[in-house]
């Protein structure tokens, strides 16, 4: 082995099934515990301030993830670019893969905060976000805008850390985090009374704090990973293909997003109530969701890395090993949300004061539950699509979903009024599920790696 070649065989050795599993699970206690501090934002917002300020937090998320969607489009690029490299042990076009990512994160830091503090007034409008909460709203996103480097920060370390196979280190992180943000939420909210403020500082300081800890394992791990004697100076080949992966990847994802803020936005017109439900059941709906997104990354970082060696009979292997795991999994949540829906509910809006909440929280759930099974086999397939580097179709059906979305809440909800928003979601999400179907089946992701 030359010195340009890594010794690495974490995911292009072994049975399929236990090396994602293994891979995914730490994955997916981390994004537990990562979507946990945000419910425990929620939680406290709704039981400790009140349904108006859920309602205004809530009615946020949609502008900031929009926001970090610029940078994570090129993140998530990188891990694909990244596990491909180390999946065939090239060391220095890794190392120069990583320098490339510091130069773009750096860049689109600076364009990402000035925006989105800019862009403020504008989603007022868009979202439709009533008069009575514009200010906790507004107060809320300030803050998140302008220190939304924590988060990148995040982002851009987990994508370098599970592009060689490492989960672990983001579930310490989380945990890390998480411990964090629910002593300050309860502190700064109850103690200090800073409401809607001292939750999104909560959330930040957690959010740095597990950036830290990606950032320190790094630097430790920098002589294995050939990150020593770094030289700054971007390699502009290595920027180009970040470039050309991400990009695709980034519309999808604000496309996605922007189809989000155009349901919210219909959302926000019938009224605090139903707003405050979509707010929490959103957040049940960001935990449930988890085992696809963990069995999924892990299934594209398994594909990026055996890519590179055209070893397509072990991806396919572990396509459907995936599925015969994902599928049940998938069952067993939706029935578990269906039966708890109204307990589920309960821990962020008072029974007492937010009845009619609860019922509109529980009609979603009740559907959405039920596209768990195709949000299970959609993300399954852009597994494989998305990490064997054909990412221009990953964005194709990014985008059927996104126009089917939009289109069917804007005629649903004329019928059945906010129900029909609600059935909107899986509808959108089987047509997203037969792009990725179809283009698994006709074989053309087979040559789309990057190295």
């Amino acid at each position: 082995m030359n010195n340009n070649e890594m010794n690495n065989n974490e995911m292009t050795t072994g049975k399929p099934l236990p090396v994602i599993l293994k891979f995914a699970l730490p994955m997916l206690l981390g994004n537990i515990f990562q979507q946990f501090y945000n419910l425990v934002d929620t939680i406290v917002v709704g039981r400790f301030i009140g349904e108006d300020a859920l309602a205004a937090v809530g009615t946020t998320g949609t502008a900031i993830f929009l926001m970090t969607a610029l940078i994570n489009g090129f993140c998530r690029g990188t891990e694909i670019v990244l596990s491909q490299y180390y999946g065939i042990g090239k060391k220095e076009d890794f190392k120069k893969t990583v320098i490339a990512l510091a130069n773009i994160v750096i860049l689109m830091t600076i364009v990402i905060t000035a925006l989105g503090n800019l862009l403020i007034p504008a989603f007022v409008k868009l979202l439709r976000i009533p008069i009575e909460i514009q200010a906790g709203s507004i107060l809320y996103m300030r803050i998140n805008f302008t220190l939304i480097i924590g988060v990148i920060l995040y982002n851009a370390t987990t994508a370098i850390l599970r592009s060689i196979g490492d989960s672990r280190t983001p579930l310490i992180a989380l945990i890390v985090a998480t411990i964090t943000n629910i002593i300050l939420d309860l502190y700064f909210v109850i103690v200090l009374g800073f409401g809607v403020a001292g939750v999104a500082y909560a959330t930040i300081i957690a959010q740095f704090l597990s950036a830290a800890t990606c950032i320190f394992v790094i630097i430790r791990r920098r002589k294995e990973l050939n990150l020593t004697e770094l030289d700054f100076k971007p390699d502009m080949l290595k920027i180009i293909l970040i470039i050309r992966t991400g990009i695709p990847m980034t519309l999808q994802s604000t496309l996605i997003t922007l189809g989000s803020m155009s349901v919210q936005s219909l959302v926000n017109t019938f009224g605090t109530a139903t707003m405050a439900a979509y707010a929490a059941v959103i957040k049940i709906d960001s935990v449930t969701i988890q085992v696809v997104v963990s069995l999924s990354t892990a299934l594209s970082v398994f594909t990026g890395q055996n890519i590179g060696t055209r070893n397509y009979d072990r991806i396919r292997t572990a396509l459907y090993q995936t599925l015969s795991v994902i599928l049940p999994a998938c069952f067993a949540i939706a029935a578990l949300v269906l039966i708890f829906k109204e307990q589920l509910l309960s821990l962020f809006l008072d029974p007492a004061t937010a009845a009619e909440s609860i019922e509109i929280g529980s009609t979603y759930l009740t559907i959405i539950g039920i596209a768990y099974l195709i949000a299970g086999i959609m993300n399954s397939y852009l597994g494989v699509i998305r990490g064997s580097g054909d990412v221009n179709v990953s964005t194709m059906a990014g985008l059927f979903e996104l126009g089917a979305r939009i289109v069917f809440a804007h005629i649903l909800v004329r019928h059945l009024g906010i129900t029909g928003i609600w059935i909107a979601t899986p509808i959108s999400w089987a047509f997203g599920c037969s792009i990725a179907i179809l283009r698994y089946y006709s074989g053309k992701w087979q040559s789309k790696a990057f190295v």
